[in-house]
């Protein structure tokens, strides 16, 4: 693929097409990496010595948590197309991710606050990873009403960009926020380029499947909401057309 066409799929037909091709692929893909690493790591694994069973909350947390930062930057790239080259389906791409990354926020802050309350005796501290996370949870809701308080689809691409740029800030904390201060009870990374840092291998490798499926989950997710905010725009165009 040429560098210029890679930018064909701006165009809605073609892109329609390729997520007609792409979906039941990424939704097999999700689904068979999310059922691997959830049974294996949750029925076949052994319980930590110190936490016993509890432990296997980090297939869960872990993924989203993952995700709820990640989709975020991928907001922010493509808010940042959206303003410098004004491609419509890179602004649809955001809003189309945005509801995927605050549930998955949620999840994250959910199995994490179950996690949190016996490990650390509490549901909830104000340490520098989980108060910028609190902080992006609120990006991505202002994010989302922003989107429905505006009508016009061009200003209100514009000023949810604006918004994005500046919530990306939170975006970096919370996946960097450890590294930057050293206080707080929120441990690192649980994968690591350093094999010293990562989980045991017993844990690592459902850990992955996990990961890797929550990740075609959102894909999946993403072009389904694309492609139908594609056909509700052309519809509303129609009718436009006809004076209805």
């Amino acid at each position: 693929m040429t560098k210029n066409s890679i930018w064909e799929f701006s165009n809605p037909l073609k892109f329609k097409k390729l997520a007609g091709i792409l979906i039941p692929i990424f939704g097999i893909i999700a689904f068979v990496c999310v059922i691997t690493g959830l049974s294996w790591g949750f029925f076949y694994t052994p319980d930590d010595y110190k936490q016993g069973p509890l432990v296997k909350i980090i297939y869960v947390h872990v993924p989203s948590a993952f995700l709820a930062i990640n989709i975020y930057l991928m907001m922010f790239l493509a808010s940042l197309i959206w303003l410098i080259r004004r491609h419509h389906l890179s602004a649809l791409a955001a809003k189309a991710a945005a509801p995927v990354g605050l549930a998955m926020t949620f999840i994250a802050i959910v199995s994490g606050a179950f996690w949190g309350k016996p490990t650390w005796g509490t549901y909830w501290v104000w340490d520098p990873r989980l108060t910028a996370f609190a902080i992006l949870t609120l990006f991505y809701i202002g994010y989302i009403i922003l989107w429905t308080a505006e009508d016009e689809p061009d200003k209100a691409a514009d000023l949810t960009s604006i918004l994005c740029l500046v919530g990306s800030v939170f975006a970096l904390l919370s996946r960097y926020a450890v590294l930057f201060w050293n206080q707080g009870l929120h441990q690192g990374a649980s994968l690591s380029l350093d094999k010293e840092k990562n989980v045991a291998d017993v844990f690592y490798q459902p850990l992955l499947f996990s990961i890797i499926g929550f990740v075609f989950l959102f894909l999946f997710l993403l072009l389904i909401r694309m492609r139908t905010e594609i056909w509700t725009r052309q519809i509303n165009a129609i009718q436009q057309k006809l004076g209805k």
